[in-house]
């Protein structure tokens, strides 16, 4: 008697990226956040050298919407699922590779990289690699390979969401 073995597909519900709120699909709650703070703050100040406290409370509140909505868009161009497809795929190319690391060695470079890049628009690698390493760092184990080791992975995500987003029309 022959076996028949049939395989269940679930869909992974975090590469659905939900709004962790609405459960809204392709919610980018980083992204938001981080255009959110910056918008407030140069709201709040154009508002307060214009118009004075009322002004600056008014600049706070129409920045941080018009910073969440570009923090959004910004967050939008990079998705993570494809990001990690990719570099599954293909990080046994890359020049820094050392034969027998699995992906999983250099998968929290990459993210830094990935994220870090929509994190830190208008920044360099180089200008953000200090707080991409801390980052990294804070949530590092002792089994973890350093920032040193992963630094290659990180700026290669970078450079990659880099020439994407520069090469959107």
């Amino acid at each position: 008697m022959t076996e028949v073995i049939t395989k269940k597909v679930v869909a992974n519900e975090s590469d659905l990226n939900r709004d962790p709120i609405t459960g809204t699909l392709g919610a980018h709650p980083l992204g938001t956040t981080a255009g959110a703070t910056s918008g407030a703050v140069a709201g709040g100040v154009a508002g307060m050298a214009v118009a004075g406290p009322v002004g600056g409370v008014i600049g706070v509140v129409v920045g941080a919407v018009a910073g969440g909505l570009a923090g959004k868009s910004a967050a939008e161009a990079v998705n993570p699922t494809a990001e990690e497809r990719f570099w599954k795929e293909t990080y046994i190319r890359e020049p820094y590779y050392v034969n027998g690391h699995a992906f999983e060695y250099y998968a929290p470079g990459f993210r830094a990289g990935w994220e870090g890049r929509v994190r830190h628009d208008g920044r360099t690698f180089e200008q953000a690699e200090a707080e991409l390493k801390a980052g990294y760092n804070f949530t590092r184990s002792e089994l973890d390979p350093s920032w040193l080791e992963i630094r290659p992975a990180a700026r290669a995500a970078w450079d990659r969401v880099d020439r994407n987003w520069k090469a959107k029309p």
